[in-house]
C-alpha cells in the first residue's frame, strides 16, 4: 500500500512536470514557425495544462480500467470550477472583473458541453460515434473563437510567454520529445498506482480518480493561473479554467474512446455527474454580474470541500 502511494505521488509528479516542459517547448517551436498567437496561447497552453487528464484517460482505457476516465474528467471539472476558481480569487485578494467577451463565450459553451456530455453518458456508456459528436462540438467551438479573434487581449497574454527565435530551437525539440516520453510513462504508472491503491482499499478505481487523481491533474491549471494573477491577468485565469473544463469534457473522452468503449460507474453517474452539472450552472449564475468576489471564491472552496467530504464518506 505504501509503495503504491509513493509510486502514485512520484508518477504524478513526473506527469505534471513533463506536461509543463512539453507546453513550454511547444510554445517555443510554435513561435519559431510563426503560428498565430491564438493557436499558441489558447491551444498549445490550454492543451498542455490538460495533458495529464488526456494521457491518463488513454492509459486507463489501454490498461482496461476505463471507469477511471469518467472519474478523472468529472472530478477535474469540479475541481477546476470550485477549488481552482476559489483559490485564484482568494489569492487575487480582490474581486475578479469579467469584461472580456471570450469569458462569456466560454461560459455558454461550458454549459452546452456539460449538457451534451450529460446526455451522452445518460446510458452510462460513451461509444465511438458519440465521441465523434463531442469532437465536432469542440472543433466548432475552436473555429468560432479563431474566427472572432479580434481582441488585443490574447496578443498581450501570449506576448509575456513567447520570444522571437531566429534559429530552429533544437533544444526545445529535444525537450518536447523527452517530455512526451515522460508523460507516457508518468501516466502509465499513475494509472497502475491508482488501480493498486483502489484494490488495497477495496473501493472502485473511479473514486480514487474522482478525488485524488483529479485534484493532482488540475495542478497545472493552478500553477498557470497563479502566474496569470502575478502578471495582473486575473481574468485570463478564469478563461483558462473554463477552457480547460471544455477541453476535458469534449476532447478527453473523445480521444480515449478511440481506444475502447468508456463506461460510467453507477456511483459516479448518480452523484458526481449531477454535481458537475450543478457546479457549472452555479458558476454560470454567480458570474452574471460579471465579477467573482473573494467571498464567492471562499464559497466555491467550501462547496468543493463538502463535495469531497460527501464522496469520501460514501466510499472510503
Amino acid at each position: 500500500m505504501i509503495n503504491s502511494i509513493l509510486l502514485f505521488v512520484g508518477a504524478l509528479l513526473v506527469l505534471l512536470l513533463a506536461a509543463r516542459y512539453f507546453t513550454k517547448a511547444a510554445e517555443a517551436i510554435g513561435q519559431y514557425f510563426k503560428l498565430p498567437t491564438f493557436v499558441i496561447g489558447v491551444f498549445i497552453v490550454g492543451i498542455g495544462t490538460s495533458l495529464p487528464e488526456l494521457v491518463s484517460a488513454v492509459m486507463a482505457v489501454k490498461n482496461n480500467v476505463p471507469e477511471i476516465v469518467a472519474g478523472n474528467i468529472i472530478g477535474s471539472n469540479i475541481s477546476n470550477l470550485l477549488l481552482i476558481t476559489g483559490a485564484v480569487t482568494v489569492i487575487n485578494r480582490q474581486s475578479i472583473v469579467l469584461k472580456s467577451k471570450y469569458i462569456f463565450i466560454d461560459l455558454h459553451y461550458l454549459i452546452g458541453a456539460f449538457l451534451v456530455f450529460f446526455t451522452i453518458v445518460f446510458d452510462k456508456h460513451i461509444y465511438l460515434f458519440e465521441a465523434i459528436i463531442l469532437l465536432l462540438i469542440f472543433f466548432t467551438y475552436a473555429f468560432y473563437l479563431v474566427k472572432n479573434d479580434e481582441s488585443d487581449e490574447v496578443e498581450v497574454a501570449v506576448a509575456a510567454t513567447t520570444t522571437s527565435e531566429n534559429k530552429f530551437p533544437l533544444l526545445q525539440l529535444f525537450i518536447l520529445l523527452a517530455a512526451s516520453v515522460a508523460i507516457y510513462f508518468g501516466a502509465e504508472y499513475t494509472i497502475a498506482a491508482v488501480t493498486d491503491i483502489a484494490t488495497a482499499l477495496q473501493i472502485a478505481p473511479s473514486i480514487i480518480a474522482l478525488t485524488v487523481l483529479s485534484l493532482g491533474t488540475t495542478l497545472p491549471e493552478l500553477f498557470v493561473n497563479i502566474a496569470a494573477i502575478s502578471s495582473g491577468k486575473a481574468e485570463m485565469a478564469i478563461g483558462n479554467i473554463l477552457g480547460s473544463c471544455i477541453f476535458n469534457t469534449l476532447i478527453v473522452p473523445s480521444v480515449a474512446s478511440f481506444f475502447g468503449s468508456l463506461k460510467i460507474p453507477e456511483d459516479i453517474a448518480h452523484f458526481s455527474l449531477p454535481m458537475m452539472m450543478v457546479s457549472g450552472l452555479f458558476f454560470y449564475l454567480l458570474t452574471q454580474d460579471k465579477r467573482i468576489s473573494v467571498w464567492e471564491g471562499l464559497l466555491f472552496i467550501f462547496i468543493y470541500i463538502l463535495f469531497i467530504y460527501q464522496v469520501t464518506t460514501l466510499h472510503f
